[in-house]
């Protein structure tokens, strides 16, 4: 999935007022209520968004580097999303790539609101 499309189910599952416009000075969405309210949105590329996409949304991240924990999942955050309800959940796998973890979690955290907001919109 492209990250147009990531970031706009995850705007979605944040419940989001969306706008169909894409903004290239950050490869972020636009979100707000109207034209004069419009701000740039990319909780790929901004840790305080990833937060509050997480927050909102009831994500449980794991990041699991340095050995801390299990052996197999060395190097790669796993982000857990509830979908119908509580119901079901889906893990989000994400590896930890040129030693950066805090991209790979954002990644993570909009992977799996996205699954959220794909889930709502089914």
């Amino acid at each position: 999935m492209i990250n147009k499309e990531l970031l706009r189910l995850a705007a979605m599952a944040a419940g989001l007022p969306l706008s169909a416009e894409w903004d290239s000075s950050t490869d972020g969405i636009l979100i707000g209520q109207g034209a004069g309210d419009l701000k740039p949105w990319n909780p790929l590329a901004d840790d305080g968004a990833a937060l509050r996409l997480a927050v909102d949304v009831g994500l449980f991240i794991e990041p699991f580097t340095d050995g801390v924990f299990a052996e197999e999942k060395m190097g790669m955050v796993t982000v857990r999303a509830f979908l119908n309800d509580g119901l079901e959940s889906v893990d989000i796998d994400e590896p930890i790539e040129a030693g950066d973890p805090y991209a790979a979690t954002r990644r993570a955290i909009v992977r799996a609101a996205a699954e959220i907001g794909k889930n709502r919109s089914d």
